[in-house]
C-alpha cells in the first residue's frame, strides 16, 4: 500500500450553492430567481453552481480580464460591470475576426501537418474561391496574413495561449502523474516528450503535454532531471505532489543504477510525498517485447519486402491495399527505423502473412533472394510472431480507451497474463487454436513435409513467452505493489474492511453502510462518485481516489503524438527550432481549446 501523506486541514467539500467570493474572481452574481451564476460580462447564465463550471466559463470566455489582478481593480471592475459598462473587451473589430481566422487557419495546418509556406497557397485557394462564388467579399482576405513568417509566430502564441491554460488547472492539481516518452521519435531519437496527467479537487482529469526537451543538449541523466524540475516548477508542482512515472523501457529510463526513473523516485523522496508508482513498457506496448519475440529477425526481413516493394513493385495491384496503409500509418518516404517500428505494431504483419505467396512471386520476379520461404524454422517463426504480436496489439487497442481509470487498465495487463498462462499450456499440447497464422503454417508444412511429424520444437515458443511474461512482471510489479488501493479505488462497496489498511477501515465501514452513497456509486461513473464524495467525512478515501485518478489509464496521448510524427514525417524533418516542434505537438494532442479573442487582443496590445 502506499505510504498516506501527512494531512493538513482539509477542505470543506464544495457545496451547490452560489459562493460570494466568485463575483471577483469569475465576475459573476447570483442571478435574482433561480439557480445558477449570472455572468455580469456576457449576462448568460452558468446553470450549475459547482466552481469547476463557473471557471470553465470563465477561463473559456473572459480569461481576458485578468489583466485586472489588483483587489482594488478588481472591485472596480465589478462595479463597471455591475452597470453595464465593458470595459476594453467588447465584439471583435473586422481586423480582430481577421486576425482570428488566420490563428485557426494556422492551428489547422499544424494540425494537418502542413508546412508553415501552404498557408500562402490556402489563401491563393479562398481569393479564387470568392472571386468565383461571393465576388463582394473578396474585401475579407486583406486583412488575413498567411505569410510563414506571420504562420510561425502565430504558432508560437497558440503554445503559449495553450501552456498558459495548463499552467492555471495545475495549481490545483491534489495529485499529478508524468508519462516521459523517449520512443515516438522513431526516426529522429533526439527529444524527450514530457506529459503530464493531473487530477483537480473534483476529480477532473487533465491530460496534456507538459514540456518537450532536445536530447542533443540535455544528454546526461542530471541534466535531463533538470530540465524537467524546471518545467514542473514552471508549472507550480512540487514533487510532493506527484504519484506515478510511467516511461518507456529503454536504459536511458530504467537503467537501474543510472536511469531517469531512480533518479526521479530518489528526488520524489520526503516525510510528505507519496512513494513514487513506476511502470514502463505502458506507452508503446508493442515495442515492450517485439524485440524478444521476434526470435528470427524476421521484422527485418520484412522491412527490406516492403521497401523493395515500394521501389519496384508499386503498380502491383496486388500490394495496393499494403502500400496505401503504409503511406497512411507513417508518411510516403520512407525511414528504416520508422518503419521497422511500424511492422512491429502487428496490424500490417497479419495483412504481410496473407501476402506471402504473392510477396514470394515478386521477389523472384526481381531477382531477389527467397531462402526465407524454404526455412521451416524461419516460416513457423514467422506465423508465431504474427499471432503474438497480435494479441499484444489487442492488449495495446485495450489500453488507448481514455477514460477508464488505471485500475481498468491493470485489469487488462493481469487478463493478458493469464493468457500467456493458457499460452503456454496449449503451446506445449501443441494446441495452436489462439495461434491461427501458425497453425495455417503447419498444416502447409505438414502437406509438405509429410514423412516429417516434428514440423515444430515447442519449447522454442514456450521459452520465448516464458520471456514476454518476465517482461509484463518486471515492468508493472508496482502496479500489482497498490493492487489493493486500485480494488479498493474501483469497488469500495465490495471492498472487505478487514482487507484494507488499518487508517482506512473505519472510513470505509462508514461509507459501505450509507445507502445514499451506494445509490450515487450505482448511477455514477467512478469520477462523478468520488467528485461528490465528502473530503471531510472522507478524507483517507477521497485521498486514495485522487492518486488512482492521478495516474495515465491510457496510452492515447503518446499515440496521438507517435501517429502525428510517423504521417507528417516530411514536415517534421523541415528545419524547426525546439520551441516550434514543441507547439505542433501540443497542438497534436491537446484537447484544450486556445483561447482565440485573447490571443487577438494579445497580439494587438503587443503591437501598440
Amino acid at each position: 500500500m502506499w505510504v498516506t501523506p501527512k494531512r493538513s486541514k482539509m477542505e470543506v467539500d464544495e457545496a451547490l450553492v452560489f459562493r460570494p467570493e466568485w463575483t471577483q474572481r469569475y465576475l459573476v452574481v447570483e442571478p435574482p430567481e433561480g439557480d445558477g451564476a449570472l455572468c455580469l460580462v456576457c449576462r448568460r447564465l452558468v446553470a450549475s453552481t459547482r466552481e469547476r463550471d463557473v471557471r470553465r466559463h470563465y477561463e473559456a470566455e473572459h480569461e481576458y480580464y485578468e489583466r485586472y489582478a489588483a483587489e482594488g481593480e478588481r472591485a472596480a471592475l465589478v462595479e463597471r460591470l455591475r452597470q453595464g459598462e465593458v470595459p476594453g473587451a467588447g465584439p471583435l473589430t473586422p481586423e480582430e475576426r481577421a486576425a482570428r481566422a488566420g490563428l485557426g487557419l494556422c492551428r489547422l495546418l499544424a494540425l494537418k501537418g502542413r508546412g508553415w509556406a501552404e498557408g500562402d497557397f490556402v489563401y491563393q485557394c479562398m481569393e479564387v474561391f470568392l472571386r468565383e462564388v461571393l465576388p463582394e467579399h473578396v474585401g475579407v482576405l486583406e486583412g488575413i496574413d498567411l505569410s510563414p513568417e506571420v504562420a510561425r509566430q502565430r504558432m508560437l502564441n497558440i503554445d503559449k495561449n495553450l501552456r498558459a491554460q495548463l499552467f492555471r488547472r495545475a495549481r490545483d492539481f491534489k495529485a499529478y502523474s508524468l508519462a516521459l516518452d523517449d520512443q515516438a521519435f522513431v526516426a529522429y531519437e533526439n527529444y524527450l516528450l514530457v506529459f503530464i496527467r493531473g487530477v483537480g479537487p473534483d476529480l477532473e482529469v487533465q491530460e496534456d503535454l507538459l514540456t518537450m526537451i532536445n536530447l542533443t543538449h540535455h544528454f546526461s541523466v542530471g541534466a535531463l532531471m533538470s530540465a524537467i524540475l524546471e518545467a514542473l516548477q514552471t508549472a507550480g508542482l512540487s514533487l510532493q505532489r506527484m504519484v506515478g512515472l510511467t516511461t518507456t523501457h529503454t536504459l536511458r529510463m530504467i537503467g537501474e543504477n543510472s536511469g531517469l526513473v531512480s533518479y526521479m523516485r530518489e528526488k520524489a523522496v520526503s516525510p510528505n510525498c507519496w512513494n513514487v508508482i513506476h511502470y514502463s513498457g505502458f506507452l508503446h506496448l508493442e515495442l515492450l517485447t517485439s524485440y524478444d519475440v521476434d526470435v528470427n529477425q524476421i521484422i527485418n526481413t520484412i522491412s527490406e519486402w516492403i521497401v523493395l516493394i515500394k521501389t519496384r513493385g508499386v503498380r502491383r495491384p496486388e500490394f495496393q491495399p499494403l502500400l496505401t496503409q503504409s503511406e497512411s500509418e507513417h508518411g510516403e518516404r520512407v525511414n528504416g527505423r520508422c518503419l521497422n517500428n511500424w511492422l512491429r505494431r502487428g496490424k500490417t504483419l497479419k495483412v504481410i502473412f496473407s501476402l506471402r505467396k504473392e510477396i514470394e512471386a515478386f521477389l523472384v520476379s526481381v531477382g531477389a533472394t527467397t531462402v526465407h520461404f524454404s526455412d521451416k524454422q524461419w516460416l513457423c517463426d514467422f506465423g508465431f510472431l504474427v499471432d503474438i504480436m497480435d494479441h499484444l496489439r489487442e492488449l495495446s487497442e485495450e489500453l488507448q480507451i481514455t477514460k477508464v481509470f488505471a485500475a481498468a487498465a491493470f485489469d487488462h495487463i493481469c487478463a493478458f497474463e493469464v493468457k500467456l498462462n493458457l499460452f503456454q499450456r496449449h503451446i506445449e499440447e501443441r494446441n495452436l487454436t489462439h495461434f491461427p497464422a501458425f497453425r495455417e503454417l503447419v498444416d502447409e508444412l505438414k502437406q509438405q513435409f509429410k514423412e516429417d511429424q516434428k514440423i515444430f520444437d515447442p519449447d522454442r515458443y514456450q521459452m520465448v513467452i516464458c520471456r514476454l511474461q518476465k517482461e509484463f512482471e518486471r515492468h508493472f510489479k508496482d502496479l500489482k505493489f497498490i493492487k489493493k488501493d486500485l480494488e479498493l479505488f474501483a469497488n469500495p462497496f465490495n471492498f472487505k474492511p478487514e482487507y484494507a489498511p488499518i487508517s482506512v477501515r473505519v472510513e470505509l465501514t462508514k461509507l459501505q453502510a450509507n445507502t445514499s452513497l451506494w445509490n450515487d456509486y450505482r448511477i455514477k461513473d467512478l469520477g462523478q462518485f468520488y467528485a461528490g464524495l465528502s473530503a471531510e467525512s472522507y478524507p483517507i478515501i477521497k485521498g486514495v481516489a485522487y492518486k488512482v485518478a492521478s495516474l495515465f489509464d491510457s496510452n492515447q496521448i503518446c499515440e496521438k503524438a507517435f501517429s502525428y510524427l510517423t504521417q507528417n514525417q516530411h514536415t517534421l524533418s523541415q528545419p524547426l527550432t525546439d520551441e516550434h516542434l514543441q507547439a505542433l505537438f501540443r497542438v497534436a494532442t491537446t484537447e484544450m481549446e486556445p483561447h482565440w479573442d485573447d490571443l487577438v487582443r494579445g497580439r494587438n496590445e503587443s503591437n501598440q
